[in-house]
């Protein structure tokens, strides 16, 4: 096995592994926190801290990864992870609010560490000419990752269901302990590390592209979680009378065949454009508000239209899922490989900042306006997406399709 396709497989399974956990515990306390009679805002909350410290974990977490490398920001982040699962193996009396909420903190930043150093180091792993190996390698770890996110919603809710809530810890944080282990063993100790120590002024220092792809990015995240992360599922759970199975099973479906879309996406995009650029990324999010806009109309007149908010949300989620791999593939092309950490660290922080965004309105506006009201907010957060994706640019220098299959097949 080459030496790149393999630490590619350890990095893949380590961010697979993580992903298991991370969709497993937002179940496990969405649900337990629900069962215990905690409102659309209440719940909301818990996770405020999650995405709060995952825009700043992706600032800095860029800069230590170029200064210290991306196996070390690996580590940190399945180690954490470790302990976050293990803060929630304590009696139920400890479980408040802002205890839960702690907890949440040290989970965002173990998944923005793990998220920055896994996609850094395949910039690192992939020869720089080879545009089309870069989509395919960075469609096949995000989309394989979001697909086992859903498989962690389903297992989260498994888990509450049979073992219960402690125990369901204990077994994630073994998880995770067993994938540290693995990274730890074979992985380079100076993967993505910077010849030249970066200094604090290059973490704000980025080109156009990177700004515009970050900002677009960020209301992207927003469009999505406004509804996702807590007014579908209380309204399923709340309105439409689904069982928690129902929800997470639910979910789970929609977060795995989002998964595999973007998985999919170098071949669902080559049929227009060999490697995609920023023309690709307006099309979807303009399609988005289109869907979500329909989709509320629809909605607001009859709310208990269950198959409607089921299938208008499938469709959204086929056209996020190939804007999310276009983005992810286009702030790899955009970035050199001296600063591909620095870079993917200040795209997701804008990434974390829509999804605090998103959650923070999903809770509020659902709690005020219902379901309608977030929808009618992902259209709006869509739109925004489509005027900024207009002005991002091409991929510099590049490759013909001949070309870069000439290279692809090279590596």
């Amino acid at each position: 096995m080459q030496p790149q396709f393999k630490e590619y497989t350890i990095v893949t399974a380590a961010y697979w592994a993580f992903t298991l956990t991370d969709g497993a515990l937002r179940m496990l306390v969405l649900f337990h926190f629900h069962q215990l009679g905690y409102g659309a805002l209440a719940v909301a909350s818990l996770f405020i801290f999650y995405e709060v410290f995952g825009v700043i974990t992706n600032l800095f977490g860029g800069w230590l990864g170029a200064r210290f490398g991306l196996n070390r920001t690996l580590h940190a982040g399945l180690v954490l992870q470790v302990l976050a699962l293990g803060m929630m193996v304590v009696p139920s009396a400890w479980l408040s609010v802002p205890y839960v909420m702690l907890a949440q903190a040290g989970s965002g930043i173990a998944k923005d560490l793990t998220k920055m150093s896994a996609k850094s180091s395949i910039k690192m792993l992939v020869a720089h000419d080879a545009q089309s190996t870069l989509f395919k390698w960075v469609a096949i770890l995000t989309g394989s990752k979001n697909a086992l996110k859903g498989v962690g919603f389903f297992l989260g809710s498994l888990l509450l269901s049979t073992i219960g809530f402690r125990s369901a810890f204990v077994a994630l944080a073994s998880l995770i302990a067993i994938a540290t282990l693995g990274t730890w063993l074979g992985l380079q100790h100076d993967l993505g590390r910077s010849k030249a120590k970066p200094k604090w002024q290059q973490m704000f220092a980025k080109s156009r592209a990177i700004n515009l792809l970050s900002a677009a990015r960020c209301f992207l995240f927003a469009a999505r979680d406004v509804w996702f992360v807590v007014g579908l599922p209380v309204f399923l759970s709340e309105v439409l009378g689904w069982s928690f199975w129902q929800v997470g099973g639910y979910l789970a479906l929609w977060v795995i065949g989002y998964g595999l879309i973007q998985a999919l996406a170098p071949q669902i995009t080559r049929r227009w454009q060999a490697t995609p650029n920023g023309s690709a990324a307006t099309i979807f999010a303009a399609l988005l508000m289109l869907i979500m806009a329909s989709l509320a109309s629809v909605v607001q007149i009859n709310q208990q239209s269950a198959m409607v908010v089921v299938v208008g949300l499938i469709g959204f989620g086929v056209i996020f899922a190939l804007n999310s791999a276009v983005h992810s593939y286009l702030i790899l092309a955009y970035t050199d490989q001296a600063d591909v950490a620095l870079n993917v660290g200040f795209y997701y922080m804008a990434n974390a900042l829509g999804r605090l965004l998103g959650t923070i309105l999903s809770g509020l506006l659902y709690q005020r306006y219902g379901l309608v009201g977030c929808l009618w907010a992902a259209a709006c957060l869509s739109a925004i997406t489509a005027l900024i994706s207009l002005s991002l640019p091409r991929v510099p220098n590049q490759l013909t399709s001949g070309d870069q299959q000439a290279k692809a097949g090279s590596l």
